[in-house]
């Protein structure tokens, strides 16, 4: 579990997170939704010590993440996946470098051990025998997929993402969200999605934390987000055609 305990955080006069405190619990994706500058992106910065916290604590397990030594943290990160926005794949390296780069930083494998892991991991996202190809040569969810299978290259326990379908077409941003949840439930993962796309909300969502005015406004599922009486999350749920048709009757 990790949990996180009444943090604040501010950019000069600025407070972008106010006391916030929740728990993302294993096996289950979790998704951060708000508008643009609600702070959801500077809270899982937070989470993975990118930003440093001004008050609260970020506990992983019970190990208090906020109070570490660089040293200490080095540890708790090869615990981690990351999912960057648009893939972030290395453009000279090809599909196997890419996805064996935390091996190589983070493990003690041997080259054998370190293929027999990229092939299964490119296996399990579906990209088999793709090992040699370039980044310039991948579509759009070729490379979410690659970077899947990089984040999931170290068996993580915890696993970021940050707008894991952005760019993509409705079909491959559904293929990609539905992967990111299964492989949530197979390995046992906590699973942190930042995303403004509902349809993804609506999809896989199974806590979903809406932050708004710098706080944790609403928490739900994706059963309960669409019956909310709670009027700034409505506002933001609400805001295109195509969901106001999906509201129910009042």
């Amino acid at each position: 579990m990790i949990t996180v305990s009444h943090i604040s955080k501010s950019f000069g006069n600025a407070k972008v997170l106010d006391d916030i405190s929740v728990q993302f619990e294993t096996g289950r994706v979790h998704q951060i939704i708000g508008q643009s500058g609600s702070g959801k992106t500077v809270l899982m910065k937070c989470l993975v010590g990118l930003l440093e916290v001004d008050e609260g604590e970020v506990l992983y397990d019970g190990r208090n993440f906020s109070n570490m030594t660089i040293d200490q943290r080095k540890e708790i990160r090869k615990e981690m996946g990351m999912l960057f926005q648009g893939g972030a794949l290395f453009d000279s390296m090809n599909v196997a470098e890419n996805v064996a780069f935390p091996l190589l930083m983070h493990s003690n494998m041997t080259v054998a051990e370190m293929k027999k892991r990229v092939d299964f991991c490119l296996e399990r996202v579906n990209l088999a025998h793709t090992n040699k190809l370039m980044p310039s040569e991948l579509s759009g969810g070729m490379t979410k997929r690659v970077a899947i299978a990089r984040a999931i290259a170290l068996n993580p326990h915890y696993l970021f993402c940050d707008e894991p379908n952005s760019g993509l077409d409705p079909q491959t941003a559904n293929m990609i969200d539905n992967l990111i949840a299964e492989l949530t439930h197979e390995y046992n993962m906590i699973t942190i999605v930042n995303t403004h796309d509902m349809n993804s909300v609506l999809e896989i969502g199974e806590e979903v934390n809406f932050i708004c005015n710098n706080k944790l406004w609403w928490k739900g599922d994706k059963n309960s987000i669409l019956n909310s009486n709670n009027a700034e999350l409505n506002q933001f749920v609400f805001a295109t055609g195509l969901m106001r048709r999906l509201k129910p009757c009042q």
